[in-house]
C-alpha cells in the first residue's frame, strides 16, 4: 500500500540551485519496501531437518505420530493451494471471497461438531454433570480465544519495534498467517490425541480442504505486494508448516494427561472461533458484494457437518 506523500510548502531559497541539485535519489517519495529475498536451498534444508526431527520424536507415541501426519497433510494442502499461481497472475476478489467463506464454514462446523461436542461427551463420560461440563467447556473456549488475542497483541508489539524496517509488512503478514493456522493445527493434534481416529481423520480432511484455497489466497496476496512468483509460492508453502508443529504440541499435551482433553478441545475451538469472528468472516463483508461469500460459508458448514456426523 502506497503511503501518502506530504509536499513541503517552504520555497527553495535558490530555484535554479534547487533544480540542479534535484535528483531521483533525493526525491521526497518514501522508499518502497523490497520483497524479502530468501535462499531457498537453505530454507529447504532447514525444513527437511526440522520435519525429520519432529517426525522422529513423534514416532514414540502412536497418537502423536498420527497428529504429525495429519498436520503434514494440512500443510501439504496449503502447498497445493499455491500451485495455481504458476498459471495465473491473480484471482478476482469474488473468487477470493468465496474461498474465504467456504473455509470459514468448514472451520465453524469443525469447531462445533469436531471439538466442542466431543469435549462435552468426554466430560460426561468422566462423570461430570451437564451444567458443570457446560461451564468447563465455556471457560476453555474463552481461554483459547484469549490465547490467540494475546499472541496477536504480542505480534503488534513486534510490529511497533520494526515499523521502519523495509520488510515490516512482510513479516507482519507472515505472522498473521501463522496465527491463523495455529488453531487449525492445534485442533488436528488434540483430535488425534483424544477422540476417535475416524472423527479425527474427518476433522483433518475438512481442515485440509479449506487449506487449499487458503494457500492460494496467501500466495496471491504476497504476489500482489511485489514478490516474484517463486517467492510468493515458497512463502505460501512455508505459511502452512506451523500446522504440524501445533498438531504435535496439541497431541503431546493430551497424551500426557487425559484430564486436559476437554480443556484442549474447547481451547482449540475457542481459538478457531476467535480467528473466524475477528479476521475471516468480516473480511469479505468489508466489500459491497458479500452474498457469494455468505453462500459459500453455508456450503462449507453443511459439507463439514455432513462429513463429521455421517462419516465418523
Amino acid at each position: 500500500m502506497l503511503k501518502k506523500v506530504e509536499y513541503s510548502l517552504t520555497p527553495a531559497p535558490d530555484p535554479q540551485a534547487a533544480l540542479q541539485s534535484e535528483s531521483p535519489a533525493s526525491c521526497d517519495l518514501p522508499a518502497q519496501p523490497q520483497p524479502m529475498r530468501l535462499s531457498w536451498p537453505l530454507v529447504m534444508v532447514g525444513v527437511i531437518v526440522v520435519a525429520g526431527a519432529l517426525g522422529w520424536w513423534s514416532a514414540r507415541d502412536e497418537r502423536v505420530w498420527l497428529a504429525y501426519c495429519g498436520g503434514m497433510a494440512a500443510a501439504a494442502a496449503t502447498a497445493a493451494g499455491t500451485l495455481p499461481l504458476l498459471f495465473s497472475r491473480r484471482f478476482s476478489a469474488r473468487v477470493a471471497d468465496c474461498c474465504t467463506g467456504f473455509g470459514a464454514g468448514v472451520m465453524l462446523a469443525a469447531s462445533v461438531f469436531s471439538l466442542i461436542l466431543p469435549a462435552m461427551q468426554a466430560l460426561e463420560q468422566g462423570g461430570v454433570g451437564k451444567s458443570t461440563g457446560s461451564l468447563v467447556i465455556g471457560a476453555s473456549v474463552l481461554a483459547g480465544a484469549v490465547l490467540v488475542l494475546a499472541l496477536q497483541r504480542a505480534g503488534q508489539g513486534h510490529d511497533e519495534l520494526t515499523r521502519q524496517a523495509a520488510l515490516r509488512r512482510v513479516w507482519v503478514f507472515m505472522l498473521t498467517v501463522g496465527l491463523h493456522n495455529l488453531p487449525e493445527g492445534l485442533a488436528v493434534g488434540v483430535a488425534y490425541g483424544g477422540v476417535a481416529p475416524e472423527q479425527a481423520s474427518v476433522l483433518t480432511f475438512g481442515i485440509a480442504l479449506q487449506d487449499i484455497p487458503e494457500g492460494m489466497i496467501v500466495a496471491t496476496a504476497l504476489r500482489g505486494i511485489g514478490y516474484s512468483r517463486a517467492d510468493a509460492i515458497g512463502c505460501g508453502i512455508l505459511s502452512g508448516l506451523v500446522e504440524p508443529l501445533a498438531a504435535v504440541a496439541g497431541a503431546a499435551v493430551v497424551a500426557w494427561s487425559s484430564v486436559m482433553l476437554p480443556w484442549a478441545l474447547g481451547g482449540a475451538a475457542g481459538a478457531m472461533l476467535f480467528v473466524l469472528a475477528h479476521e475471516v468472516i468480516p473480511d469479505p463483508h468489508r466489500r459491497h458484494d458479500a452474498l457469494p461469500a455468505t453462500c459459500c460459508l453455508l456450503v462449507g458448514f453443511v459439507l463439514m457437518m455432513v462429513m463429521d456426523t455421517a462419516l465418523s
